[in-house]
């Protein structure tokens, strides 16, 4: 099985925690050079540090807030002028929670922005030289809710799915160029947003963090929360060689909890 990334370079967004910081490292274990891309200069140049170096591997890192997107669109035309991108990974952290009834259009607005659009704007800058070499794979680390709909993140549910169906269709559209995009969906991930879901249904439900945690284990089959390296995996493999034939599907790195196929 071809899992070589020797000479690719990924862009992943969202890179100095959690999945999007498991999934950097884990690239660069298979040897491709890494963009990291966050809002936080500090935190990305400790997580540069971090990558594996191997070979002629080059990591690099964009400073860019997502709730932007003119200025993303900037720094990445700038970026793309003279380095080229084979592997994009959208990663960008969830809306707050709450009902979908009780949200103010703002709030669906600005998460629209974060994601849809902004993902939109890392494509339209990468993809001519996806086209050009005739590889390209891209990525999108969304969530479960895009085939069940969770309680209580009224606002991501809707963006998430918006993001799923505008990753179809341009699977579609691209699939003739020899690039891929595929949707990773994690389940319960042990990720700070996570933490701080755990700590807001505590605090709603006046309960002990560790009663609401075990209660989110009790709905997994395979008995746990994951670590973010275990969905890591799963992109890495749908960024290699080695998944050339897999285009435009969600699939679901959850311990079996999503009840539907």
């Amino acid at each position: 099985m071809n899992l070589n990334l020797t000479g690719k370079r990924a862009l992943v967004c969202g890179s100095t925690q959690g999945i999007g910081k498991a999934t950097a490292i884990e690239l660069a274990l298979l040897g491709a050079s890494i963009t990291l891309i966050a809002r936080n200069e500090e935190k990305l140049r400790v997580v540069l540090e971090e990558l594996p170096l191997q070979n002629d591997q080059l990591h690099d890192f964009l400073i860019a807030d997502f709730t932007d997107p003119i200025l993303l669109k900037s720094i990445i035309g700038n970026y793309t002028t003279n380095n080229k991108v084979d592997i994009l990974i959208n990663n960008t952290g969830g809306p707050t929670g709450g009902q979908a009834l009780d949200a103010g259009t703002d709030e669906f607005i600005n998460a629209f922005n974060m994601h849809l659009i902004c993902n939109q704007i890392l494509v339209q800058a990468i993809v001519p030289g996806m086209k050009k070499n005739h590889f390209g794979r891209i990525i999108n680390i969304i969530s479960t809710s895009v085939k069940t709909p969770l309680k209580g993140l009224g606002v991501s549910n809707t963006i998430r799915g918006a993001v799923a169906s505008w990753a179809k269709t341009l699977a579609l559209e691209l699939g003739p160029f020899g690039i891929t995009v595929n949707n990773v969906l994690p389940g319960f991930t042990m990720t700070g947003r996570l933490e701080f879901l755990i700590n807001s249904i505590a605090q709603k439900e006046g309960k002990s963090m560790d009663v609401v945690k075990d209660e989110m284990i009790s709905t997994i089959p395979a008995g746990r929360i994951a670590d973010p390296a275990e969905v890591a995996a799963a992109v890495a493999f749908l960024a290699s060689p080695a998944a050339s034939y897999i285009n435009g599907i969600n699939i679901p790195v959850d311990g079996g909890k999503t009840p539907s196929l």
